[in-house]
């Protein structure tokens, strides 16, 4: 089980970006629209300064109020991030985002983003795989 795999399941290939001239509200009203929990921050649209998840968002406001929202994203994004590569197994991914406590990681080909997967994606895959495993050996097992 790759990171290809899981992007191909995934489907739609759509990275949701914002430039990082973008206001906390700005964000919030695309993560809102899309109905998704995180956007990469680019300039570009191919390389990641950052990740802003709406976790990142909550906790600010937590913290400064409202005020906050007019700050560009750079003031809130993760900018240290850990990524992968469609070559990459889903487990590993997996553990790293556990292991790190975070949900989402861009797919990379050297420099240019490829993909964006959350947790919720790898997990979905892998029970999705476990599922046929067990059919398998169910069939296995009946003799079918």
């Amino acid at each position: 089980m790759t990171v290809q795999q899981v992007l191909k399941v995934k489907g739609d290939g759509a990275i949701v970006t914002v430039p990082s001239s973008a206001t906390l509200s700005e964000v919030a009203e695309v993560l809102s629209a899309r109905r998704i929990g995180a956007v990469l921050v680019s300039d570009d649209g191919q390389r990641p300064l950052g990740i802003l998840s709406e976790r990142d968002i909550v906790r600010e406001l937590g913290r400064r109020g409202v005020g906050c929202m007019t700050d560009p994203v750079t003031k809130v994004m993760t900018s240290k991030l850990v990524t992968c590569t469609r070559a990459d197994r889903a487990t590993d991914v997996m553990q790293k985002m556990t292991d790190g406590r975070f949900r989402h990681m861009p797919v990379m080909d050297g420099e240019v983003m490829v993909g964006f997967i959350s947790i919720g994606d790898v997990v979905k895959y892998r029970l999705s795989e476990l599922a046929m495993e067990k059919d398998a050996l169910e069939g296995m097992i009946k003799g079918f």
